[in-house]
């Protein structure tokens, strides 16, 4: 005789509190993943948004990964990219964050694209043993096409063509407050229930699981399962549920930052990427948006006052060729993670849960990567503890290997000034981080470096330590197995694949221009 199943006992109803990017973001993902496709009734989600709590959002780098967040979440690409100003990325550039031997600053890119093998070998064995070492462009102009295309200023695709096609990885630069009223505006359309109200008092019952939230004006709100989305402040797992702050200060030292959003001193000079500047405490972004520049200051409150920094900040800016006309806003940054990211019924989402300073833009990443992690992991109302441990135990995977990766950027450079001899010279250095340093004295970095969920492989790791200097006076076991014959023919594609673009490739700002004009003439009706 068959068995019957047990009903269900599910969650029905998912309360999110705080909007922005993080709130939003949750809205769109729980609803398409837990609603998209049912068999019975939907899980019943509300988002309640404070009419008074602004948002940090400033121009916002992200992450290839975001490419599938859009498609995932049903936006159209094109309406995007013209509602939220955005660009396209294809690597970010690290300028002056080492010196040369005559104490000139370097550039070197971080790409999205990992180079196609030799072989089955990492062309990188190939470029250290035959390559120009220390030519234009370096190893990454040698075996990828990321900076021709930078340097060109190439889309991704021809006029016309697809949603999300490109001959290379891409993510986007965009603006945050314009992206999140965007998701709220398609979410409300899926059927999202948005309360605007101040939650002024959390309840919790005889198991510290939160039972009600308290509205200021509308009084109880019954909780199922929430998820904290209040930004820095953590008014649920934090203040609430009382889960720690784990601070990374020993690791990372910058804490402070100074934001301002600029005209272009050339709106047609549209770079697809990312641009990381060192200075004397601490470094700047450049984001290039389509009708904008969002730029700021990422610094040592131990090493810059406030106004050192701003002096520093606008002066840099000033000799690039931009005009300040704004004042820089100030943001404190809180460099850290709560120990725990799910917590009896909470679950955190964005800086309420973490937060990495945005070297590397991983912020939508890691926001997108836990609400997978939670769906994935999605429990009934009895609130597995195997289930919360298994998602607290990847969150946790996720970060240590973003923050490897932005102590190793610090811990290679060889500026000389105060902050920066800190940065490398007083910190604790992660465990895992400093196995793998000693271990790539001897090897590239390969998959069986990095283990668990991560954002940065070992190509992400490779481009970084080898523009530093990190391998030149190392000679691979490997170097003897390889032959010239197969990188000269690698060399010669990849010479054939970038003329290739070049020749038939629009320039980034003429495709986003064209989309914008493509949106007029269909509202015209003008074909």
């Amino acid at each position: 005789m068959a068995k019957i199943k047990a009903p269900l006992n599910r969650i029905d109803r998912i309360t999110i509190v705080g909007g922005g990017t993080a709130g939003w973001l949750s809205a769109a993902m729980l609803g398409t993943f837990l609603n998209e496709r049912h068999d019975g009734p939907p899980v019943e989600i509300t988002l309640i948004e404070s009419p008074r709590v602004p948002t940090i959002g400033v121009g916002e780098a992200t992450v290839p990964g975001m490419r599938a967040l859009l498609q995932r979440i049903g936006l159209d690409e094109g309406e995007f990219l013209r509602r939220c100003n955005a660009s396209f990325k294809y690597a970010v550039r690290f300028s002056d964050w080492n010196k040369d031997a005559s104490g000139k600053g370097i550039e070197f890119y971080h790409p999205f694209d990992a180079p196609e093998s030799i072989c089955g070998k990492n062309p990188t064995y190939h470029y250290h043993r035959y390559g120009p070492r220390k030519g234009p462009g370096g190893l990454i102009d040698a075996i990828l096409p990321n900076a021709a295309m930078i340097n060109g200023q190439f889309a991704p695709r021809l006029i016309g063509g697809n949603d999300f096609e490109g001959v290379i990885s891409y993510s986007y630069h965009l603006d945050a407050g314009l992206f999140a009223n965007y998701v709220k505006e398609v979410t409300l359309e899926r059927g999202i229930n948005h309360i605007v109200d101040d939650v002024v008092d959390v309840k919790l019952d005889d198991r510290g699981y939160v039972s009600e939230l308290i509205l200021e004006e509308g009084g109880s709100h019954p909780v199922e399962m929430v998820v904290d989305c209040t930004g820095f402040r953590s008014l649920i797992l934090g203040d609430a549920l009382g889960e720690p702050f784990q601070p990374w200060d020993k690791q990372l030292l910058c804490d402070r930052a100074l934001a301002v959003q600029l005209p272009h001193v050339d709106p047609k000079t549209l770079e697809p990427c990312t641009t990381s500047t060192a200075l004397g405490a601490g470094w700047v972004w450049n984001l290039p948006l389509y009708n904008r520049v969002g730029t700021g200051y990422v610094f040592s409150s131990a090493f810059r006052t406030d106004e050192e920094a701003r002096d520093e900040f606008v002066a840099h800016l000033e000799g690039k060729g931009f005009k300040v006309d704004e004042e820089p806003r100030a943001i404190q940054m809180h460099v850290g993670r709560r120990e725990r990211t799910w917590v009896k019924n909470c679950v955190s989402i964005g800086l309420s849960g973490g937060f990495v300073e945005p070297l590397e833009a991983t912020a939508i990443h890691t926001i997108s990567a836990t609400l997978r992690l939670f769906a994935a992991n999605f429990p009934d109302r009895s609130i597995s503890q195997p289930l919360a441990d298994r998602f607290n135990r990847s969150v946790g995977e996720l970060y240590d290997n973003i923050v490897d990766f932005i102590v190793m950027h610090y811990l290679t450079s060889n500026r000389e000034e105060p902050f920066w001899l800190a940065a490398r010279n007083e910190i604790d250095v992660p465990e895992s981080l400093q196995t793998n340093m000693d271990l790539w004295q001897h090897i590239l970095p390969s998959e069986a470096d990095i283990s668990g969920i991560n954002l940065f492989g070992p190509p992400s790791f490779l481009s970084v330590l080898y523009a530093k200097g990190r391998f030149d006076d190392v000679a691979f076991p490997l170097e003897g197995s390889i032959d010239k014959a197969d990188w000269q023919e690698y060399v010669a594609g990849m010479k054939k694949l970038k003329a290739n673009y070049a020749q038939h490739l629009p320039r980034h700002y003429d495709f986003l221009t064209d989309l914008r004009n493509q949106a007029a003439r269909n509202l015209l009706g003008v074909a």
